[in-house]
């Protein structure tokens, strides 16, 4: 049986710029319809199907490469990583599926990276081999020099996804707002 890579989700982030857009809690709190954000993001995760783990908040992670390198850190035995950060709230289980998926199908490659109509999203895919870069990331930067570094090799995958959650993420009142919106279509769209 496959094992399947497990779902980081970062959820360390101090939301500074939703604060300044004149949100009153922390933008993972915030209430997208009438739930907040993150319980959107877990719900989609638990979903799925596949296991992952959340990093929270800690002084000792100031940036997202320190929370990226404590979740793979954490699930260091894993296959592989979908680093996930938690303001997707319109990500859907079977979008991480999909994106699970890639694992066994990509076998050349080491990152695998969702398209939403030609603009990279999240959760990105890193197989094992790149687990050293994982852990040695740190400030700020997130993984992006790992996606450079495997995409010199031609070691990067895009997968196009019908799914605009891959890239609705939630930083300030107006991406909230905008959220809403998008979420009532897309209820109405499935429901016709």
């Amino acid at each position: 049986m496959q094992r399947l890579p497990v779902l980081v989700v970062l959820a360390a982030g101090r939301g500074e710029r939703f604060a300044a857009s004149g949100g009153r809690v922390h933008k993972l709190q915030a209430l997208l319809a009438g739930k907040p954000v993150m319980d959107h993001v877990l719900d989609a995760v638990r979903a799925s199907g596949l296991p992952f783990h959340v990093v929270e908040a800690d002084a000792s992670r100031p940036g997202m490469g320190d929370s990226i390198a404590a979740g793979v850190r954490a699930t260091r035995d894993a296959p592989g990583w979908m680093i996930l950060p938690a303001d997707l709230p319109l990500i859907r289980s079977q979008t991480l599926r999909t994106i699970a998926a890639g694992l066994a199908c990509s076998p050349t490659c080491s990152v695998t990276v969702p398209i939403y109509q030609g603009q990279r999203g999240h959760p990105v895919m890193f197989s094992a081999a790149c687990r050293d870069q994982l852990l040695n990331l740190k400030g700020n930067q997130g993984a992006a020099p790992v996606v450079s570094a495997q995409a010199a090799i031609d070691s990067v995958a895009f997968i196009e996804l019908d799914d605009p959650g891959v890239m609705t993420d939630i930083d300030t009142l107006d991406d909230l707002r905008r959220a809403e919106q998008l979420a009532q279509a897309l209820s109405a769209r499935g429901s016709a």
